[in-house]
Parts: structure tokens; sequence; C-alpha cells
């Protein structure tokens, strides 16, 4: 059974893309900070019959997050796919915003990001295949000033994504993001629904054929 990862499960996008996966049979692994929100969605998943286990792992915490996905790997192998959807941001204005604020939301968004990827890079290297995709925002493009460490770290997380879908495309693993350019909201373009279609797209792209990013607009 293939298995997805997604690291900062949550009730929105993540549940989404867990549903759309599991859709496809794949075995959910979910993984978050809070264990009882994360049991929350499990047991949401398990109700619609989809394979599903949790992780409890801090994505601030490099070791923390590490260590879920040695777990991981030692059960189930290196993860088919997987999903960074954790993100640092505080509604704050800029001259209130301490250096101390911005790296620790920076360390979620990129910090986490590239941890989580080193961790199962080498697994999907020796294999010849994976996918690697991150959940960017609008704020990359047009920030509020108001949410700058939110803003600055999608910038940064985007960069990232293409840095690794360069080095990478030509060995059969898929680096992307997903940007979404909009309020993330049920019955609207930015329906979680529809969203999680863009990850699934990005997935099932041919080697040969890759994409780095999807804008959801």
């Amino acid at each position: 059974m293939s298995t997805i990862v997604i690291v900062g499960m949550g009730p929105g996008v993540s549940a989404a893309v867990a549903r759309r996966f599991g859709k496809e049979g794949f075995k959910v692994v979910a993984m978050a900070r809070r264990a009882g929100a994360l049991k929350t969605e499990i047991d949401a998943l398990a109700a619609a019959g989809i394979a599903a286990q949790a992780e409890v792992a801090d994505a601030a915490d490099p070791p923390s997050l590490a260590a879920a996905l040695g777990r991981v790997a030692a059960v189930h192998g290196t993860p088919d796919v997987l999903v960074y959807n954790a993100a640092g941001g505080r509604y704050k204005p800029l001259a209130e915003l301490a250096t101390a604020e911005l790296l620790a939301d920076l360390q979620v968004s990129i910090g986490g990001a590239l941890a989580a990827t080193q961790a199962v890079l080498p697994g999907m290297k020796a294999r010849g295949s994976g996918t690697l995709l991150f959940t960017g925002g609008g704020f990359a493009f047009e920030p509020m000033p108001a949410m700058a460490s939110l803003g600055v770290g999608k910038a940064g997380l985007r960069n990232l994504a293409f840095s690794l879908f360069g080095d990478l495309k030509d060995s059969g693993i898929h680096a992307a993001t997903v940007t979404i350019c909009g309020l993330v909201k049920p019955g609207t373009a930015f329906d979680p629904d529809r969203i999680a279609e863009s990850y699934w797209h990005l997935h099932a792209q041919p080697r040969g054929a890759y994409e780095r990013e999807v804008m959801v607009k």
C-alpha cells in the first residue's frame, strides 16, 4: 500500500488532501503537535473508510520531526508522498515584531520543511521515486504587513520548493508547491476539496512532465 505523510494535519486542506489520496488507496500518516486534535482527524478519516494513523511531531523541532518520520519509515518504508502543510505566522504589526518571533515562525514554515525533506530524501533517492509537496500562499507575492512573518515564510518556502524541483526533477523525485492565493473556505474557489485536487494532479504527473507549481486562484 502506498503511503502519504502529511505534516501539519488539520481540518482544512490537510484533511482534504488525506481524503483525496485515501480515495486512491493510500494509507495516510498524519502529523501534528497536538495529540487531541490529531485524533479527531484520524477518527474522521477512519469513519470515511481511509486507513490512517497519527504521529505526534512538532514542525518547529527538527529532531522531533525526524524521529517521527523515522518511525514511519521503520513500519511502512519511505513514504511515497510527503506533504508539508505547517506554517508559522502571527498577526502583529511590523514595528512590534521581534526578531526572535520572526525566526521562530520561519523555523516552522521553512526549517521544518527542510528537516522533513531531508528525513525522507535518502529513501526516495534509493528507491528512485517520490513526491514532495509544499503548501504555499499568496502572501509570497503580495504580503500583508501585519502578517509579515507568514509572508516571508511562504516566500522562502516557494524558493525552497523551486530549488528542490531543479535539483531532483531528473531523479524521479517530484518537488512542487501548491500556492493558494486566497482564503480557504468550503463552497468557494478555495474549497479544500478543490485545492486537494491540485496535490493529486502534481503527484500523478509522469516523469518528464513535472510542474514545479500549481497556483490556486
